[in-house]
């Protein structure tokens, strides 16, 4: 999918309590048919699952890692509150988003024209834009948006 790279922005992580996940539902959906991803406060899970088998990425507040891992080997993406870079670096270099407010931009960026998405605090929308046509996803519960803005 090419809209599932970014996610870590606004929102505050929950402990996840066995019951208390949250979604990322397809566009502006809100059916469970339609969720493409689950978050337990560490874990990104693939669907509405909660088998360690279905884990994506694992977020510990700073870095993303593949899988289910937390090996400094394996972290993909490091995020410091504002930007989101590529690998354990924080090198301006290799900063692949800004998040500043509500917007998401390319590169390190805070100039309109960079801007990719737009997030509301319940849905994410491709560009400048909140009409609804533009809506990519539909957030359910507390989910980084670090975690993702990596997937986009």
């Amino acid at each position: 999918m090419k809209y599932i790279s970014l996610f870590c922005l606004f929102l505050i992580c929950f402990s996840f309590n066995g019951q208390n996940a949250s979604y990322i539902y397809k566009g502006s959906s809100s059916f469970s048919s339609d969720i493409l991803f689950s978050f337990d406060g560490k874990y990104l899970y693939k669907g509405k699952s909660s088998f360690s088998s279905d884990i994506l990425k694992s977020y510990d507040g700073k870095y993303i890692y593949k899988g289910k891992s937390s090996f400094s080997s394996d972290i993909l993406y490091t995020f410091d509150g504002k930007y989101i870079y590529k690998g354990k670096s924080t090198f301006s270099s290799d900063i692949l988003y800004t998040i500043d407010g509500n917007y998401i931009y390319k590169g390190k960026s805070t100039f309109s024209s960079d801007i990719l998405y737009t997030y509301d605090g319940k849905y994410l929308y491709k560009g400048k834009s909140t009409f609804s046509s533009d809506r990519i996803y539909t957030f359910a519960g507390a989910i980084p948006i670090c975690l993702f803005i990596t997937f986009l």
